[in-house]
């Protein structure tokens, strides 16, 4: 309360644009997927088999595919660890459109880890770093705005907070074109190699163009947030 007149804070405000973002990317690409889940590829074939493909043309034959148990029908990754492609149950075993571009998707990230596709070394390289910083990160922000009014401290919490939040949005911000890419490998392939007619390339790249879209946002996001809090600190000054 200030001069005896409660004080709203205003500065949530810079997150309504993040978060219609966010909203409108989440529910294209669940209208997406549940669409052409439900179009079957016109060659017939399965995300397991169009994935077994892609890779043996690339020469990745010696890269696993697993099936996951439990999670969503859009839980799929590559793993540049185990080498290996997991797909869920769905995408691994169904012959639509969705499953088959997902897995091809997946497939092209395994292309970048065997062509040492720097955007992705790069990302790989500071998951590490960026899991111990988003961990810290808010923490110290909070403390650091609370701690600052009354000591030093405070204010130099607040500022490695906001450099460890940095490492968050670097990483954001590298993976765009990690997934765009791999879209593009995806879809590339897919008519290379003769496994989709054209209303099944469209019906790719409108999955695909709405995943990458949740990436976007998730960029958004955390842009709107560190915005939000240099906002709060400058009013504290």
């Amino acid at each position: 309360m200030y001069g005896g007149y409660y004080y709203y804070d205003y500065s949530w405000i810079i997150l309504i644009p993040a978060m219609l973002f966010t909203f409108i990317t989440q529910a294209r690409i669940t209208s997406a997927y549940k669409t052409y889940s439900q179009v079957r590829n016109s060659t017939g074939i399965t995300g397991a088999d169009a994935a077994r493909r892609m890779m043996d043309a690339n020469g990745l034959s010696g890269v696993a595919i697993n099936i996951l148990n439990g999670g969503n029908s859009l839980t799929n990754f590559y793993d540049p660890k185990t080498k290996s492609l997991n797909l869920s149950r769905e995408v691994y075993g169904s012959n639509s459109v969705s499953s088959v571009c997902i897995a091809c998707h997946e497939v092209g990230h395994a292309i970048q880890d065997a062509t040492h596709y720097a955007p992705l070394a790069f990302r790989n390289g500071i998951v590490p770093v960026v899991n111990l910083t988003q961990m810290v990160s808010w923490p110290m922000i909070f403390f650091g705005l609370i701690l600052s009014a009354t000591s030093p401290y405070g204010s130099l919490m607040f500022l490695i907070g906001v450099g460890c939040f940095l490492f968050v949005i670097l990483f954001h911000l590298v993976t765009l074109p990690v997934e765009f890419n791999a879209s593009n490998r995806a879809l590339e392939q897919m008519r290379v190699l003769g496994m989709c007619n054209e209303d099944d390339y469209i019906g790719s790249r409108t999955v695909l163009r709405a995943a990458a879209m949740t990436y976007v946002a998730a960029l958004a996001t955390a842009v709107a947030s560190l915005l939000r809090i240099l906002l709060i600190a400058g009013r504290r000054r």
